[in-house]
Parts: structure tokens; C-alpha cells; sequence
């Protein structure tokens, strides 16, 4: 069974939602139902009139969240008059790479790279991050078609470096420090727990489901990375900045300023090996980078609180 990142439970509460959706909110929807397969390639979207009213927006919030869902090659024909349509096998589109390909948010860039990479006898992805939210989303897309008999690789090695939970976090952290800093270290904790879990079930389910010899691997770091990165099977490094900003948080039913970032919004930038000398330099030294991390000053990682 694949268990969904988005419901895996954090500090046993789930998020308050908010009465209205923006934009972004509401592409942020229909793109996980492309992703899902729940909306399949080819298929005419509902109309905007019935997406404002089931979302509860107007339907120029619809139309702005159609026309982002356009600019990534997710659906076609968005317009005015009739209901769009989901672009040919969304979730295999590979966006552009080498010099001349621009950054994208993470949950538009990563899901289809991570695929691609699926594709290979033996995958190979080694991720540096925060939370390891992004990965885990973004692995659903090729669990989906290995479950669907599209692809099966032989082999899947998985190694992600976390911030330890025995250090002081530079972010996330309470605006206004005080007594609030152990809660918000205690959510971030749970959330980074939680997902490394959902993780490793679901890429480990794959050897009792499919056969397929499966190692996933955590281990800690002594500092807060202000950077996340992904390799993939040697070829690829995709890097991204975490941009600090002031949040809200609802913890303890209360809500709490931090500052914080929002890493699935990261616009991750792609290196290619063989696509020149400045992508393949990069990608050489980030893997140089990554080994001496997890070889030398990280540890051991136990995903419980």
C-alpha cells in the first residue's frame, strides 16, 4: 500500500485549512489529480464554472490557475470558451535541460526528472534537504507507473542527508524566540520523521510487490542545509536555495510567526552531465560534495522522535 505524504499524520493533528483557496492553491490541486492519474492524459477538464463553484473561488482565481497548469506543459487548449485538456502523459514530460534550461518550482521540475530517472535498471538518487517532502511527492509519480507495469527497474538506491535533531536550527524558528522555538523545532521534527517514513515504505514495499532489490538510507547532519540537492543516477544535479520568509504556523491550535521556508516552491535549477563543461563540472563536484558529507561528519539517523 502507498502511503500519501500529504496525510501522513504530524504530531497526530492535521493542518487547519484555510475558507478560501488562492490560485496557486487550486493549481496545486488539479496538478496532484494529473499526477495521480485520477485526471488522464487526454481528457477534457471540468469547465472553469464548475471548478469555481467546487472550489469555492471565482473564476478568474480558475483561469490563473489553468494558465499556470498551461505553462507546464500539464494541459492544453486552456482558453475562455470550452474546458481544457490534459496534456499527453504529464507525468513523463521531461522538462528542458543543459545551459539554456530555466529553473522551475521544485513540485513542477522534480516529479518528471525523478520518472525519467526511474526509467534506468538501477536508479541511483542521493537528495540533500530539509524535510525530504519534495522527494517523497515527487517518487510517487514513478511508484505510480511501476504499480501500473509501465516501468520496473532492477535496482533502487536511495540515500538522503537531514538535519540531525540534536542541533539548534537556524529555520524553521519562532519570530519572537522565546518558549515557542521548542515548538516549532518539535513540528519540524515530526514533519521531517514522518515523511523520511512514507518514503522508505513506499520504496521498500517494492521488493515484496514487484521484486525489485531496494535500499533506502538516512543519515543526519550537524548543521541546517540553506540549500537542497538532488542526484540522479550520476547524470543529473538539480540544486535550489531555501528562501527564508515570515510564516504562519497552526501548532498547538495556535498560530506562530516563523521564519521559514517554503522548499516545494525552491526553483530548482537542472546540470546535466555531458551537456558542457559548467553542467559537468557540477555535476561531478556535487556528487564529490555529497560523498564527503555522508562519509565523514554526518550520522547515523533514526527516524522517531
Amino acid at each position: 500500500m502507498v502511503v500519501d505524504p500529504k496525510h501522513a499524520a504530524v504530531n497526530g493533528r492535521k493542518r487547519a485549512q484555510r475558507p478560501h483557496k488562492s490560485h496557486r492553491e487550486v493549481a496545486d490541486e488539479l496538478r496532484a489529480r494529473i499526477r495521480s492519474g485520477k485526471l488522464r492524459p487526454g481528457q477534457r477538464m471540468p469547465t472553469q464554472a464548475k471548478l469555481a463553484d467546487e472550489f469555492g473561488v471565482e473564476r478568474g482565481v480558475v483561469r490563473q490557475a489553468l494558465h499556470i497548469l498551461q505553462s507546464e506543459h500539464l494541459l492544453t487548449n486552456v482558453s475562455k470558451g470550452s474546458p481544457a485538456t490534459v496534456a499527453p502523459d504529464p507525468g513523463l514530460i521531461r522538462p528542458q535541460t543543459g545551459p539554456a534550461a530555466p529553473p522551475l518550482p521544485t513540485t513542477v521540475a522534480l516529479a518528471p526528472r525523478i520518472a525519467a530517472a526511474f526509467a534506468a535498471p538501477h536508479v541511483e538518487i542521493d537528495a540533500l534537504c530539509l524535510t525530504s517532502v519534495s522527494l517523497t511527492l515527487a517518487i510517487g509519480e514513478p511508484l505510480r507507473q511501476i504499480h501500473a507495469g509501465r516501468m520496473k527497474p532492477a535496482k533502487v538506491d536511495v540515500r538522503v542527508l537531514l538535519p540531525s535533531r540534536d542541533i539548534e536550527l537556524a529555520f524553521p524558528v519562532a519570530v519572537d524566540g522565546r518558549g515557542d522555538g521548542d515548538l516549532v523545532h518539535e513540528r519540524w521534527l515530526a514533519m521531517r520523521n514522518a515523511q523520511g517514513q512514507v518514503l522508505r515504505h513506499n520504496l521498500l514495499a517494492l521488493r515484496a510487490t514487484h521484486g525489485i532489490d531496494v535500499h533506502v538510507s538516512f543519515r543526519a547532519l550537524p548543521f541546517t542545509p540553506p540549500v537542497k540537492l538532488y542526484l540522479l543516477n550520476g547524470e543529473e544535479a538539480l540544486f535550489a536555495y531555501y528562501t527564508l520568509g515570515r510564516h504562519e504556523a497552526e501548532i498547538d491550535h495556535e498560530y506562530l510567526q516563523t521564519y521559514d521556508a517554503e522548499g516545494t516552491q525552491s526553483m530548482l535549477f537542472a546540470f546535466e552531465q555531458g551537456a558542457g563543461l559548467r553542467d559537468t563540472t557540477f555535476v561531478e563536484q556535487s556528487h564529490l560534495w555529497f560523498n564527503a558529507l555522508w562519509e565523514t561528519i554526518s550520522s547515523e539517523l533514526t527516524l522517531t522522535t
